[in-house]
């Protein structure tokens, strides 16, 4: 009788904790628009991401830690000289603070948040040497969007806005403003 009131007692513990952390893996993509000074014009271009994520629910609150790999793509264009797109890729990481806001019962909720997110840009590249910008490594952002849970997947729309200038010249800067939209799966 003991050992049945054990594993009844553990099943009710593990439901629990399932519905107070989940994780899993996200894809994203991202369309990539910069603010720039000394460029005539400047182009968006998409980028791709995965990462994965953990979730902390807290009744009406949750936080969530991502981490991950992710692509941003732009083009920038200066007279008399022509336009290069830059494709920068590396680590992507992300601390989100939400709440949910319209419970959806056992379907799920809809939810609004901000956060920080860092990129680290291991991969830089790109189609000329026409524009030559050296690119500082990290570029910090602060974010915010809107959620949607329904079932096991998570689909987030989301600005980030940098605050970075990530042109490491002193006569240019280079800010980054991505509308990422991603998808995931809780596996818990």
């Amino acid at each position: 009788m003991k050992k049945f009131f054990l594993v009844a007692f553990l099943c009710i513990c593990a439901n629990g904790f399932a519905q107070l952390i989940q994780i899993g893996p996200q894809i994203s993509t991202n369309i990539t628009s910069v603010n720039t000074k000394n460029f005539s014009s400047d182009h968006t271009n998409t980028g791709i991401g995965a990462a994965a994520f953990a979730r902390l629910n807290l009744a009406l609150f949750y936080a969530q830690g991502e981490f991950g790999y992710a692509q941003t793509n732009f083009s920038v264009y200066q007279d008399a000289i022509g336009e290069t797109e830059f494709k920068l890729a590396g680590t992507d990481a992300s601390l989100i603070a939400g709440l949910k806001i319209i419970p959806l019962g056992k379907l799920g909720n809809v939810r609004l948040f901000v956060g920080y997110n860092w990129k680290n840009y291991s991969d830089i590249s790109r189609s000329n040497n026409l524009n030559s910008v050296t690119f500082e490594k990290n570029n910090h952002s602060i974010l915010g969007g809107v959620g949607v849970d329904v079932w096991r997947l998570t689909f987030d729309l989301r600005y980030l806005a940098g605050l970075s200038d990530i042109d490491a010249s002193s006569n240019g800067e280079i800010k980054t403003g991505v509308t990422n939209f991603s998808l995931g799966f809780k596996f818990l």
